[in-house]
């Protein structure tokens, strides 16, 4: 007999409820993107994305479940995101599955949005089981992870400061481009000599898992505003290749070392910056190299989506990882965190 899962996501500027049949069929997977309102703004304005959500989540959820053919009496449990992520934003998502759930009786599930898009590969690659290595990189998280089974994560090392993601945003506003700033850099490093300027890589030294792109993203600064204040040219395409370059090496030589360190034969990419072609290719080339496998996720299920999320709803149901209806947003929780017990 199938299992139903409906899940909500809206952890940042995407509201999105998907349905998904044994946690790994996706019925439906309906996102409403803000992208166009913040842009505006040159990025996400916290207190304006609440507000849409409020105003989108419901319209979604029954746009989920009309797609995917089903009822709500249908569904065997409900999963959204609790956490990590902007706090207003993450309460609507988590009012309205409570709401859901108490209405119509169903099991809630609290889930981890950067555990969720570790699943999305589960999604993306049908065959893709535990264990393997994960790249996790977004906007607000860069971190590796050895996914030991569907319940056991063990973080080996994650960034210091910023993470990817915002350091290619801020680059991207500094340089003129409208947010996300991600897909233009990576549009422009493409056309670009990535050995043209020669940028800085933290934490390099051996058997360091950690990052840090604080750094670098204060010498790309300097260099655009010496350049500006001496009246030097800037010639934007080697600017973002020479950046993009400076990121990616640093991703990809700690998940070589990873992989080398742990043993690990399967490495994963996940989050919103894993849909950067750079960087995809530098990691495929990096596990031929090592003679690796090597998944991602795909484009839609690399953002913000709420498939991803019933995915690892459906795991936890399995594992009997069910919210009480006292579950609250958490802006900032570790891999692994148990406060979606409510």
């Amino acid at each position: 007999m199938s299992i139903y899962t409906l899940a909500i996501e809206s952890s940042c500027d995407e509201t999105s409820a998907a349905v998904l049949r044994d946690g790994r069929t996706v019925l439906s997977n309906v996102i409403s993107s803000q992208v166009p309102i913040h842009r505006k703004f040159g990025g996400v304005v916290p207190e304006i994305a609440s507000r849409h959500h409020i105003e989108q989540v419901v319209p979604v959820v029954d746009q989920a479940l009309e797609d995917a053919g089903v009822r709500l009496e249908d569904i065997d449990h409900i999963g959204v995101t609790y956490g990590p992520g902007l706090v207003g934003a993450l309460l609507v998502g988590v009012a309205a599955a409570k709401g859901l759930a108490f209405a119509a009786g169903k099991p809630l599930i609290g889930v981890n949005h950067m555990e969720g898009h570790i699943f999305a590969n589960f999604l993306a690659n049908p065959e893709l089981e535990p264990p393997f290595l994960s790249l996790v990189v977004s906007g607000g998280h860069t971190m590796l992870v050895v996914v030991k089974d569907y319940e056991t994560f063990e973080v080996l090392g994650q960034t210091r400061d910023d993470a990817a993601g915002e350091a290619f945003d801020k680059i991207a506003r500094v340089m003129g481009y409208p947010y996300p700033g991600g897909p233009h850099i990576d549009a422009l490093a493409a056309k670009g000599n990535p050995n043209a300027i020669e940028f800085p890589k933290a934490l390099h030294e051996k058997g360091n898992l950690e990052f840090s792109f604080s750094g670098l993203k204060s010498a790309v600064l300097n260099y655009l505003n010496s350049a500006k204040q001496k009246g030097t040219p800037i010639v934007d395409t080697d600017v973002a290749a020479s950046f993009q370059k400076a990121v990616l090496d640093s991703l990809v030589e700690k998940t070589r070392e990873a992989a080398r360190m742990t043993g690990q034969k399967v490495i994963t990419v996940a989050g919103g910056v894993s849909a950067n072609q750079g960087l995809q290719r530098a990691l495929a080339q990096m596990c031929e190299e090592e003679e690796l496998t090597f998944y991602r996720p795909g484009r839609i299920l690399a953002t913000d989506n709420a498939a991803m999320i019933g995915c690892r709803a459906y795991y936890m149901a399995k594992a009997g990882k069910f919210s009480k209806l006292t579950l609250n947003a958490k802006p900032s929780i570790p891999l692994g965190d148990e406060s979606w017990r409510g």
